[in-house]
């Protein structure tokens, strides 16, 4: 295994991690891996979360969960050793249903059973548009034919996605992610309208996502690193706003995204203890 200083400087040196004043973590597939019973602890992310924590640096957290509420899903955390706060916790659904109310619109969800409560207060009536998420066995051909029926009967169809990922990965391999799907309906529906139909991608790696978290953290992004295991969503997306991409080799991680034609990470390391250490030795 190389080593993690070595890897690190093999990217464009670790002279900026002295102007990092706040860390922006990724979940699934750098603090734990999900799978049976909730999913485990990496080893070493509680005692790295804590350092973090510790150290005086703004940390944030920034997941595109949406099998469940944040509630529910700090809670899991929690139970793995975590010390984490909800409202620390940035993800997807919140964030859509704020967009939903401002601009009066009325979803059909296919999301897991477990993120419904998310959206309770919501008026889902005579619907005008489509939500996704990673709705996990709700991928199923009724479901899918039903949302596409939706919004093939929308004058102006309308398609909303919690994050765009491909795939991650639970302790029993590698699943399809919300994106896949996303895909789909939308190449059915420019299909249908022989038009350019893209959905609006709510969660990482939107911009406007990303914003949110930066605007809590009351940082600018040259100050902030992101730290993940999906080089496009999570480092990709933190570098476009202007932020620092450090990729663990951990989760979802393969040695084929360090040779990416278009996108590449400040800094490889070899997980999230490894990452604190490199930014602890500059701190």
């Amino acid at each position: 295994m190389r080593s993690s200083v070595s890897s690190m400087a093999a990217g464009s040196g670790t002279e900026w991690l002295r102007s990092v004043k706040g860390v922006i973590l990724d979940m699934c597939g750098v603090l734990y891996d999900s799978g049976e019973g909730g999913g485990q602890a990496i080893p070493g992310s509680v005692e790295a979360v804590r350092r973090l924590k510790d150290s005086g640096l703004t940390v944030r957290f920034c997941t595109n969960e949406t099998q469940n509420t944040r509630e529910r899903f700090v809670q899991k955390l929690c139970v793995m050793g975590f010390d984490l706060s909800v409202s620390h916790v940035f993800s997807p659904a919140p964030a859509l249903i704020h967009t939903l109310r401002e601009r009066q619109l009325r979803p059909h969800l296919l999301v897991h059973d477990d993120l419904i409560p998310e959206f309770d207060g919501v008026d889902m009536s005579s619907p005008n548009c489509v939500v996704i998420g990673d709705a996990a066995d709700n991928f199923s051909y009724q479901n899918l034919n039903e949302a596409f029926r939706v919004l093939i009967g929308l004058e102006n169809p309308l398609l909303f996605s919690l994050g765009q990922g491909r795939y991650y990965k639970e302790t029993d391999g590698l699943k399809l992610d919300v994106g896949v799907f996303m895909k789909a309906l939308e190449h059915l529906c420019c299909v249908q309208y022989a038009c350019d139909v893209q959905a609006e991608v709510v969660g990482k790696p939107s911009a406007d996502f990303f914003q949110t978290v930066l605007r809590d953290m009351k940082l600018q992004p040259h100050e902030v690193v992101m730290i993940g295991d999906d080089l496009l969503n999570d480092v990709g997306g933190a570098q476009r706003c202007g932020m620092k991409g450090l990729q663990v080799r951990t989760g979802k991680y393969r040695p084929s995204d360090e040779r990416h034609p278009s996108v590449r990470a400040d800094a490889y390391m070899d997980d999230l203890s490894a990452a604190v250490n490199a930014i602890m030795t500059h701190h």
